[in-house]
């Protein structure tokens, strides 16, 4: 035999040997489990019903609006706070100095006392200032128990509330104020409540 027969022939013995060896790692046994997981977000959700809370005109010194409205949380998520903001814009300058909210009360979140008021007489101008949140419950506790509701909204439920405007009468010269408009936004923002364990 001669050489480059030879070489040939260990090449091919070395290339079975290994060939065997590596077959030789699938004489064990095996198992394999898979596992699919799933990670699905939940929904935040506030409506506001009617979303437009008042419209009126022809309003003079004196005169009081009452309104109601109704903060439902038809998200999946539990709410823990809505701030209120106040925004507007004026057609004469100082008209929101005179358009006052006496009260803005969640029926929802009185305590045993009966309070449950989240804004009592302020001014647009005022409350442009302020971001309260309209579902917190602050009824103080008696011997470990919490008046009304935990503050927030549970997902599904809603809260109702009622407010009173008024268009001030100050005693004074307003004259300055015939056909003045004032456009009111009142934005209300959900938050959710903290993260848990799951």
């Amino acid at each position: 035999m001669n050489l480059k027969k030879k070489l040939a022939m260990g090449i091919a013995t070395g290339a079975l040997a290994v060939s065997m060896i590596g077959g030789g790692t699938y004489a064990y046994f095996n198992d394999v489990e898979t596992s699919t997981n799933t990670f699905a977000a939940g929904t935040l959700d506030l409506t506001l019903n009617p979303e437009q809370i008042i419209n009126v005109s022809n309003i003079k010194p004196g005169d009081w609006m009452n309104r109601t409205f109704k903060l439902e949380n038809t998200g999946s998520l539990d709410i823990s706070k809505i701030f209120l903001t106040t925004s507007f814009t004026e057609s004469v300058p100082g008209f929101a100095d005179h358009i006052v909210v006496d009260f803005l009360r969640n029926e929802d979140k009185g305590s045993v006392l009966g309070d449950s008021n989240i804004i009592v007489s302020k001014t647009l101008s005022e409350l442009a200032n302020m971001s309260p949140d309209a579902v917190k419950n602050e009824s103080p506790k008696f011997f470990g128990w919490q008046g009304g509701e935990k503050s927030g909204i549970k997902a599904g439920t809603s809260d109702n509330l009622y407010v009173k405007f008024r268009f001030n009468d100050n005693g004074e010269d307003q004259n300055a104020y015939q056909g003045a408009n004032l456009e009111l936004t009142w934005k209300f923002d959900a938050q959710q409540t903290a993260g848990e364990s799951k």
